[in-house]
């Protein structure tokens, strides 16, 4: 009785506040009744929602990254408003900063997605020739792995033919410093390096920022990463990078084995191949080197 008494009275009266909530008191809403508003949506709740997916659309679709204010002037949104809606988008991993230019491109939550086969190709599966490949060739674990928000991602393995292996990797996240496939995603753009000290996992894990630096860009130059011993104690493993059809690293080839194995002379037997491999796979996913037409 109290409901239907609270319920008529909210009809009967538009301007009466039943208990303590806050009504609506334009004038396109004294025709409405106290139910009617209770479900409805505020607009700026909904602008807000249009714009932020605006954004996203034309981060999604430009060819290469777009700076904050050219995102602005094609949406006709003020320049402060779009630095709120797209900070929201890059806190869940909707778009990222492309390096330190601050210009935006689609983020690891978006690229997850892609990198999954959910939008166009499915990496995992135009990956496994190369998987196999580098299996049948190093007799060691392979794996192909891609950025996340939190850490790498290893998405496919094949395992290795020797007793003593590496384990499974599957599912597991591993931190971007300590990896041979992290650093690729550090080199490249695609994850960044904390400014404070880096977590230690080994007494041979790098934690000083400006010397990962240093790796990253000798990473860069040849177009390999190697983390011997800084994930774990014995453990050793090289990756080369994967590019997509923009020309981004979307993704990441590995071998990994024991450090008594993977002996710095049998890294540079595996490197070339492992280049090899990785380019392969970039060229099924649509990348072209200059001078090269896509597949």
């Amino acid at each position: 009785m109290a409901l239907t008494n609270k319920l008529a009275s909210s009809i009967a009266d538009p301007t009466a506040t039943p208990g303590s909530e806050q009504l609506d008191r334009s004038p396109a809403s004294r025709n409405i009744s106290f139910v009617e508003q209770e479900f409805q949506v505020p607009a700026h709740g909904t602008t807000a929602v249009d714009r932020g997916a605006d954004l996203l659309v034309r981060v999604l679709e430009s060819e290469q990254p777009v700076a904050l204010a050219e995102l602005a002037s094609a949406s006709g949104i003020p320049k402060s408003t779009a630095s709120r809606l797209l900070s929201a988008l890059e806190r869940r991993g909707l778009i990222e900063q492309d390096g330190e230019r601050g210009r935006l491109r689609p983020g690891p939550a978006i690229l997850r997605v892609a990198e999954r086969g959910m939008l166009e190709r499915n990496v995992v599966e135009l990956a496994r020739p190369s998987l196999d490949a580098l299996g049948e060739l190093s007799g060691e674990t392979i794996n192909l792995a891609v950025p996340a928000r939190h850490g790498v991602e290893h998405v496919a393995q094949v395992d290795s033919r020797h007793f003593l292996g590496t384990g499974q990797w599957l599912g597991r996240t591993v931190d971007y410093h300590c990896t041979a496939v992290g650093k690729i995603f550090l080199a490249f753009g695609r994850a960044a390096v904390a400014a404070a000290p880096l977590r230690s996992h080994a007494p041979a894990t790098v934690t000083d920022p400006e010397q990962l630096r240093e790796q990253l860009e000798l990473v860069r130059r040849r177009e390999y990463a190697t983390a011997v011993d800084e994930l774990e104690p014995g453990l050793t493993a090289i990756a080369a990078p994967v590019r997509g059809a923009r020309g981004d690293v979307v993704a990441a080839l590995s071998i990994t084995g024991p450090t008594l194995r993977l002996t710095p002379k049998r890294i540079l037997e595996l490197a070339p191949k492992l280049i090899d491999e990785a380019q392969a796979l970039s060229r099924r996913l649509g990348h072209a080197e200059p001078g090269e037409h896509a597949a």
